[in-house]
């Protein structure tokens, strides 16, 4: 099976987990052709037998490039096996509040776009001090503060776990051997 596993970054943890993601496909024995979706051109995803798409939420939406790539790819999403990555802080937290809107957040995706994927994964963010712009780092630090997380900013606090993403990925490939067997 070929996978296609794009994603959208800003500050980077969404391509760091995309990464982690791919490199368990590629030791499940998959081959997976990783992209970043503000580069990925005229990728043609008609020729990937499923398809992973992961991006990160800042201020309640996604990267445009990766809702651009739904629309352009809407057609051959519909017919192969999807799965989504949804990167952000709310999915750090405990607060059944902040769970609510990371959920939010990918629906209000999936009912924009018109794509339903078969799997989502909620993926706990970082905080990417060292990233950040003036106003951003002061922004950030104030929200973390509210949440009684770090607000040193002199480095970055990542809350990704990564054993939850490898067993994603190895979800989505039985997922997508079941489907493809299937006959979808």
């Amino acid at each position: 099976m070929t996978l296609l596993l794009c994603y959208a970054t800003t500050e980077g943890q969404t391509r760091k987990s995309a990464q982690a993601v791919s490199e368990a496909l590629i030791r499940a024995g998959q081959k997976a052709a990783l992209c970043d979706l503000a580069e990925s051109g005229s990728l043609d995803a008609r020729r990937y037998d499923a398809a992973i798409l992961a991006g990160s939420v800042h201020i309640g939406r996604y990267q445009a490039s990766l809702v651009h790539s739904i629309a352009n790819w809407l057609d051959t999403l519909k017919t192969i096996p999807t799965g989504f990555i949804s990167v952000s802080l709310s999915a750090a937290s405990d607060d059944p509040k902040d769970q609510a809107d990371a959920k939010a957040c990918a629906d209000r995706l999936f009912d924009e776009t018109g794509w339903t994927p078969d799997l989502v994964h909620h993926a706990a963010g970082a905080f990417r001090y060292t990233r950040y712009d003036f106003f951003k780092r002061w922004a950030m630090r104030f929200i973390a503060m509210q949440k009684g997380a770090p607000t040193d900013a002199s480095e970055d606090v990542e809350y990704t776990d990564w054993d939850a993403l490898e067993r994603f990925a190895g979800e989505f490939v039985d997922h997508a051997e079941r489907t493809m067997a299937s006959g979808r």
